[in-house]
Formats: structure tokens, sequence, C-alpha cells
């Protein structure tokens, strides 16, 4: 294995554990330069990617290579070198990894100036309506994307499109821009992150360039923003973002928005901006089904010209089924091992590949502080509040998701669940947790608030 293949293998493993746009920020244009004496050399491009490995992604890092190096590894080391085109074009011959990159700002990316993006729009060529799978899971939402990218500013004016993490909103938000730009390339679309807004509302002020701001938000026909729940408590960023939405909104031009969670959910965000989040359309995507999972992954290796029997593909989509995201991660895995060896992997080795991943999707040693402390922030409570005596009805709801919780997933008996919530009595706690089950099972909301709180819980 030479030294090109085995940082293609350890991206392999760092992708499934990192969320997409970390990963293409923090290790796009990377490469290992050396091994000698048991220590690797990476290859970063600049200082600032160099001095954030080392400090967030170094164990990471370390443990990725160890888990495909067949040589011994005590230690790795940053430097600082710009890859050269024939560097470029070594990284490149391995498209299983490194072409997922994406020109995207996540919550580690470097900021660009006002307006600045890889791409005027800010869009992937790949996230089109052509290579997104539609099935059961997101109909509703595809159908309300393709009706705004045929009339934009004329029906469903905004458009908002919540779900979990990995399941698609990115790719459906962007696939509405380039459908409006093969039909009218003269269409000024703008695709940010609510991070993104955010930081640049935060530049206009303290640069005192606000007119900047303004025409960068405020003169285009599509603005798309993604993750706007992180809006939240952010009243500066808010009250900027609601005259932009006015300013759109009163001249027809379109918005698409999406959300982790519906409007409603999103905590501490002012009424008059959630009433207008609710003026459109507003739909879910939820996890996919198995068939559908199955026909993501023949998409996929169809699109990486690779070929792999339907009882493999069965059997990825049976043992990976949170998220569209993991699902890709796991099959960049499997494509990765058999680029390695260069001959097909036999159907118990995939078994033994995945098992690997499967287990750290797995559920792991919760405590009830964590569960605890992860609702709490969900709702945007203090922790002391959730579990004090205060009976009002913005805590009620958060509590009893605790208690059903602490019992549904880390099987806590009830006398317990009371005391880690206060010192409640334990029939309060079985009360809690037969009408959170109820609930879950009649309310969408419920529904979802759980299984966005479970994905924060584990991690996926």
């Amino acid at each position: 294995m030479n030294t090109a293949q085995l940082w293609q293998s350890a991206l392999g493993e760092l992708e499934i554990l990192l969320s997409r746009p970390n990963f293409s920020t923090w290790f796009k244009e990377t490469s290992i330069l050396s091994y000698e004496n048991e220590r690797v050399i990476v290859g970063v491009p600049n200082l600032f990617t160099k001095t954030w490995l080392e400090k967030k992604y170094h164990t990471m890092i370390i443990k990725a290579i160890r888990n495909v190096a067949s040589i011994s590894i005590k230690d790795v080391v940053y430097k600082v070198e710009v890859l050269d085109a024939a560097r470029k074009k070594a990284v490149q011959a391995f498209p299983s990894t490194q072409a997922t990159f994406v020109a995207s700002y996540g919550a580690d990316t470097p900021r660009p100036g006002i307006g600045e993006s890889p791409h005027p729009s800010g869009l992937n060529p790949k996230y089109t309506f052509e290579n997104f799978i539609v099935g059961k899971y997101c109909e509703l939402a595809n159908a309300a994307c393709l009706a705004v990218a045929a009339q934009p500013g004329e029906v469903y004016n905004p458009l908002f499109i919540y779900g979990g993490v990995g399941l698609g909103k990115t790719h459906l938000l962007q696939a509405v821009g380039h459908e409006i730009l093969k039909k009218d390339p003269s269409k000024r679309i703008l695709f940010v992150t609510c991070e993104k807004f955010t930081n640049d509302f935060i530049q206009a002020v303290r640069s005192g360039r606000g007119k900047e701001l303004k025409d960068t938000y405020r003169t285009v026909d599509v603005l798309i923003i993604d993750d706007i729940q992180f809006l939240s408590s952010k009243e500066g960023s808010q009250e900027e973002f609601f005259h932009t939405f006015n300013t759109l909104h009163q001249t027809n031009r379109q918005l698409v928005i999406a959300s982790d969670r519906p409007p409603k959910a999103i905590p501490a965000i002012e009424s008059r901006l959630l009433s207008r989040l609710e003026w459109g359309m507003i739909a879910d995507i939820t996890s996919p089904d198995l068939e559908t999972r199955i026909a993501i992954l023949e998409t996929k290796c169809k699109d990486k010209n690779v070929e792999l029997s339907s009882e493999v593909i069965n059997f990825i989509a049976t043992m990976v089924h949170s998220n569209i995201r993991e699902l890709e991660g796991a099959l960049n895995r499997i494509l990765a091992f058999m680029q390695l060896n260069a001959t097909p992997l036999s159907f118990e080795k995939i078994k033994q590949i995945l098992s690997s991943i499967t287990t750290s999707y797995a559920k792991k040693s919760i405590t009830p502080k964590q569960i605890i402390l992860i609702v709490s922030e969900f709702y945007n409570i203090e922790v002391p509040d959730i579990i004090g005596e205060c009976r009002k009805k913005e805590l009620a709801m958060p509590r009893q998701i605790i208690m059903y919780l602490m019992r549904e997933e880390i099987k806590c008996s009830f006398p317990l669940i009371g005391t880690e919530l206060g010192g409640r009595d334990h029939t309060t706690a079985i009360h809690a947790y037969n009408k959170v089950k109820r609930d879950a099972e009649q309310s969408p909301k419920v529904k979802q608030d759980l299984d966005l709180i479970r994905q924060r819980i584990y991690n996926i």
C-alpha cells in the first residue's frame, strides 16, 4: 500500500465519522507526504488547516490511519505544503472519497468575505433533481421543490423543508437553484447556510458594510438558506433576516429554507419571523425505507462505475438505515477497500468491514445526565429549570420527553428517573412515559422531535 492509497483509505474512515461540511472543509487537498520512523507526515494546504487538525482531529486521524494501515504508526504530524499539479492529479485518481468534497459552509468553515463563494451561487454541481432518489420519505418535499423551480416566486413562497441529519435537505434545496438556472441562466441565485448569513451580518456590523450585506442578500432572485434553526437566540441576525425576507417576498422573489425541525419547534425565535416562515409551504423529509436505500446505493454504484451484487447492496441497505449520508459513507468504505486490494471483496469480508461501522452506530453508553443536557439544549432550556419544581407548559413537555428517553433508551427504572428529575415520584415518571409514547404515535411533531433528539444522543 503506497502513501496515496493509505491516505485514501483513512479518508474513507474519517468521512463516516464527520459531517459532510467539516470533512470537505478540513480534508480537502490533504495528502500523506511521507512515512518514516513510524511517523506519518500529512501535507495540508495552509497553516489554518494545520492548526485545526492538530487541535481537533489529531486523535481521530491517528486512529483512522491505524485502522487501515498494515504498518506501525506512533504519531502523525502536519506540514503545510500546497499540492503541485502531479499530486493533485494523484489525489483525483481516487474518486470514492475525494470526489465527495463539497463547496459548502459548515460549522467550522473559514469565513470568506460578504457574498464570496467558491461558486457565484454557492451551488454544488452534483446536487440536481436528476440524481436525487425520490421515495415515500420525501415525495411531498420533492414535489414542492419541483413546483417552486417551475414557478419561482409564484407558488409556495417561502418553501420550508425540514428533516433530520443526512436525509437530503441540502440536495433538494440546491436542486431547486440548479433547475431555475437551467431554465433561465440570468436568474441570480444565492445558496448559503444560516451560519454564513449570521457571520456575514456580524462582519458587516463590525466593518460598517451594511449596504454591501443588503446588496448581497436583498437583490437576488432566489435566496436559499440551509439550517435556519441556527438563528435561534441570535436577535440581530433574526432582525436582519426578517427585513431581508420582507424585501424579497414583497417583490415576489423566492425563498427556500431548510431546518432540522419545523418552524414552531425552533426555540427562541421572534413570533413575527416565525409567522413568515409558516406563510408558504412546509414539507418534511423522513428516513428512507429499505427499497429507497437500495435504489440510492444502486445509483451511487452506477455513478462511481462499480458493480456490487444485489446481495451486497441489500446487506448494506439493511445494516445502515439511519440516514443517506451514513449509507454513502459505508459504500465509500467498501469501495476504498476494493481499490486497495484491486479485487472484488468476498461477502464475508464486506460483512466484516461493515461490522465495525455498524458498531459505531450502535447505542453508546449514555447516562441520564447526558439525556437531560441534550434535551435541554434541544429546547433551549436551562438544566436547573427542567429539573426544578416549575410546572410551566414550556417545561412540562421537554421534562416528559427526558423521562421517556431515559426509560426507552437506557432502561432506567421509574424511581431512578424520578430521582434524576429533581426527586419526583415514580408515578410521575410512569405517566410521562405513557403520555410521550402515546403522543409519538399520534403526533408527527412529537415523533420528529424524538428522532432529532436521538440523533443528537447517538451523534448519527
